[in-house]
């Protein structure tokens, strides 16, 4: 019998359901409904509506009922960090707040007066950033908040959902993992960190890890959805790790670059590396599926061609990747994980003011701003890879490109110049095919992620993009290195 595992991926722009199947002809994927994921801005914070995406969740789960799909389970990921607090009543106490809200700048110092950062580091293997549950957490013990004194449990933004959908409290590993809580070794919630936070175990749901079941619907949920006592299953629950999972590699000797509103690039491996060049390389060790860890790094992705395009709504993207097509290669160029681009009020303006105060020529043409953003990703993507190769156990020969991303030729072009090394581009869609590959292992209809991964590389097409331009990505890269030193000392 074909089963269809239902999964609900959310980003941090979008939203989408999708119904997904493993079969002796590969793998399906069909889209039930897609929907925004906006900021809120009130009050002097930023909010996401949890309540919105519940009912876009419940949206879908009625589309599947009305045309009498048999759904096998469900599965939630979403971005990494965020979490709402629960009452002892049961109730959400507020909306969650957003990584983006400006109230965590500077959280990281203030937090390492109290417990120092190589402690931290050593526990976790998580970058700072400060925006890390870690940091809200103890932004909001520092500022007395009402919600965090009141909280019962705190629960991860795919595990909220999956508590709206089941009842049932539970912390997912990978999710969890994000949040630089958890000890890397251990594999558990640190209790070094709770206690500096003032908080224990029991302010969390039960541990759970990719691939358990969390509960099933609830009576209401049954009801308002016409569906039956369907599981909720404990996918990768942090979009990365879901998607991560679904790289069509066939052996070990990749890296992945989850590439979205964020671009997250790494290696897996079956234990963390802890060691003073990844701290001082702020490397991050992020929980996987099936015991491995994803070693990565956290790099602006299109979050800065998405702030632009929010003023550019009277050109497509062709027509935006056509400009830069056309515009002067390597004119100008910028550190994407720059904190002045982590939430300007003017994206644009940010970058042309970046380019002036390290004396480039500033770009004003929206051509020369996409191609100003991609040929510094490609050339923050080398830095990257060139530092991972210094801290894998296996050679890297291929990058696989994951994500919506995978779809911009353009940049996976630059991206394989840049690099040096073949990228390989696809799926995109790989965050929900991660989501429906744990659905499915817990069905019993593949016996490991290896399996899974195979099916995927002959069920989806993939691109490959071969270097070019060796010489000129060089002379850019040397330039890129240049301009970071200039803006550092600038800044200081």
């Amino acid at each position: 019998m074909k089963h269809n595992f239902f999964a609900v991926d959310l980003g941090a722009t979008s939203g989408r359901t999708i119904l997904g199947s493993f079969t002796t002809g590969g793998l399906e994927l069909e889209e039930v409904n897609r929907f925004p994921n906006q900021l809120i801005e009130t009050g002097g914070h930023f909010f996401w509506d949890i309540y919105a995406l519940y009912q876009n969740i419940i949206d879908g789960l009625r589309i599947v009922a009305q045309r009498g799909v048999n759904i096998t389970s469900i599965g939630i990921d979403t971005w990494g960090v965020d979490f709402v607090f629960v009452g002892k009543d049961g109730h959400f106490l507020r909306q969650p707040y957003a990584y983006r809200d400006p109230h965590t700048v500077g959280a990281p110092e203030k937090f390492f007066e109290r417990v120092p950062a190589k402690q931290v580091y050593d526990l976790t293997g998580i970058q700072v950033m400060n925006f890390n549950s870690l940091f809200q957490l103890d932004t909001l013990r520092r500022n007395n908040d009402s919600a965090l004194n009141a909280a019962d449990k705190i629960l991860f933004m795919p595990d909220a959902l999956s508590y709206m959908l089941t009842g049932k409290m539970v912390t997912e590993y990978t999710i969890a993992s994000t949040a630089q809580i958890v000890n890397a070794k251990t594999r558990r919630l640190a209790p070094e960190l709770l206690k500096a936070l003032d908080l224990t175990e029991d302010n969390f749901g039960r541990f759970v890890y990719p691939g358990e079941l969390v509960g099933v619907l609830t009576e209401e949920v049954q009801k308002i959805t016409g569906l039956g006592a369907i599981p909720v299953i404990a996918v990768a629950g942090h979009d990365t790790g879901s998607a991560v999972a679904a790289v069509p590699a066939l052996n070990k000797e990749f890296a992945y670059l989850s590439s979205g509103t964020w671009s997250l690039m790494g290696v897996e491996t079956e234990a963390p590396v802890i060691t003073p060049e990844t701290e001082k390389l702020n490397f991050t060790n992020e929980g996987g599926v099936a015991g491995t860890i994803r070693l990565l790094k956290n790099i602006c992705g299109m979050w800065l061609l998405e702030r632009c395009r929010g003023d550019w709504a009277e050109l497509s993207y062709p027509e935006l990747i056509a400009e830069a097509q056309q515009a002067e290669p390597f004119r100008s160029i910028i550190n994407p994980d720059e904190a002045l681009f982590a939430n300007p009020a003017n994206m644009k303006e940010a970058i042309q003011q970046y380019c002036k105060e390290t004396n480039q020529p500033v770009p004003e043409t929206c051509g020369e701003v996409v191609r100003c953003i991609f040929e510094s990703l490609a050339l923050r993507y080398r830095e990257v890879l060139e530092n991972l190769n210094k801290l894998s156990s296996h050679p890297i020969k291929t990058l696989h490109v994951i994500g919506g991303g995978s779809k911009n030729d353009l940049l996976n072009q630059f991206t394989a110049n840049s690099t040096g090394v073949d990228v390989v581009a696809g799926p995109s869609e790989a965050t929900a095919i991660g989501n429906v590959m744990m659905q499915a292992i817990a069905a019993g209809d593949a016996s490991n992620v290896e399996d899974m991964r195979r099916i995927v590389n002959g069920s989806v097409s993939l691109s490959t993009f071969q270097p070019q331009d060796k010489e000129r990505w060089d002379k850019a890269y040397s330039k890129y290195l240049n301009v970071l030193e200039k803006y550092s000392k600038i800044s200081q």
